[in-house]
């Protein structure tokens, strides 16, 4: 797995961009809390069918990539600023798309409103819009991070995290999928998990004020959200009405469009699969 030393520390970051298809154009898959990048191995075999690259990344401390010294340090701007020194040393100008779950969305927002023109397509999938201090609600990360610090482990974190992600009733059905997801999280550091608990924690995390720039930063955007992901179909409504305006006030009318995976969850990639795949590539060959 290749290896990539981010600038000015020796911090790494593991990733992969595929060789395959030749000249196809490339699109970034950023994924959620918890996983690591082979979490997309079924999307990205789709889009190499269909022409695209895909160059996939791991979190801190999620995968081979590393962790800061001080675990506070990181932020979404600090996780965009990662991915963009990624692309520079890859030599990579420009992306075809963006396509971020969870906290990729979200570092997704910072990534294209600090860098216009970079990336033509964004897709923001099942992220909420701000940390809880911001929202003004209980801070559902502090609890988690204390949990596995108490446990020494993450196996309490795996088991809660697969049942809100995909509920109890998919994880019975797809026994296969559910196993290799479970080995896949098992190698999430404990500092990993903390450390990205931080961005979503903090004071600085919040996308609302980026709504209205995405439309000067990109061609096009689609927000997708899991039917049975909690409150995010609300959530993410408002965000695509917002992102919406930011079009028409940059003088670039687009409808926004909000895409719901029926039955899916928080990784709408994973139980609303074929949807899904359909959705994004009608999406990137607009």
């Amino acid at each position: 797995m290749p290896i990539f030393t981010l600038p000015g520390s020796s911090r790494a970051l593991s990733y992969h961009l595929d060789e395959k298809p030749k000249g196809g154009s490339v699109v970034l898959l950023a994924n959620s809390l918890c996983v690591p990048f082979t979490v997309w191995h079924r999307v990205r075999d789709v889009l190499n069918q269909n022409g695209f690259r895909t160059l996939r990344y791991d979190q801190p401390g999620h995968g081979q990539s590393s962790v800061p010294d001080d675990l506070s340090t990181t932020s979404f701007t600090s996780l965009a600023k990662d991915a963009r020194d990624l692309l520079e040393g890859l030599n990579i100008q420009h992306l075809h798309a963006w396509i971020g779950v969870s906290m990729g969305a979200a570092t997704g927002f910072y990534f294209v409103t600090q860098n216009p023109q970079v990336v033509k397509r964004f897709v923001a999938c099942d992220t909420i819009s701000c940390s809880a201090v911001n929202a003004g609600i209980d801070d559902p990360f502090a609890p988690r991070v204390e949990s596995v610090r108490r446990e020494g482990n993450v196996d309490k974190l795996i088991q809660g995290t697969l049942k809100r992600w995909l509920g109890k009733s998919f994880l019975e059905k797809n026994p296969e999928e559910s196993s290799h997801l479970k080995e896949l999280m098992s190698h999430i550091s404990l500092d990993g998990f903390e450390t990205c608990c931080h961005a979503l924690r903090s004071e600085s995390f919040d996308l609302r004020p980026l709504f209205s720039q995405v439309g000067a930063s990109v061609e096009d955007a689609l927000c997708i959200v899991g039917e049975k992901d909690a409150n995010l179909p609300e959530t993410m409504k408002t965000m695509s009405g917002e992102m919406e305006k930011g079009f028409n006030s940059a003088g670039r009318p687009r409808n926004v469009e909000l895409v719901v995976i029926k039955d899916a969850g928080h990784v709408c990639f994973i139980d609303g699969f074929e949807q899904f795949c359909q959705t994004v590539l009608s999406f990137l060959n607009a």
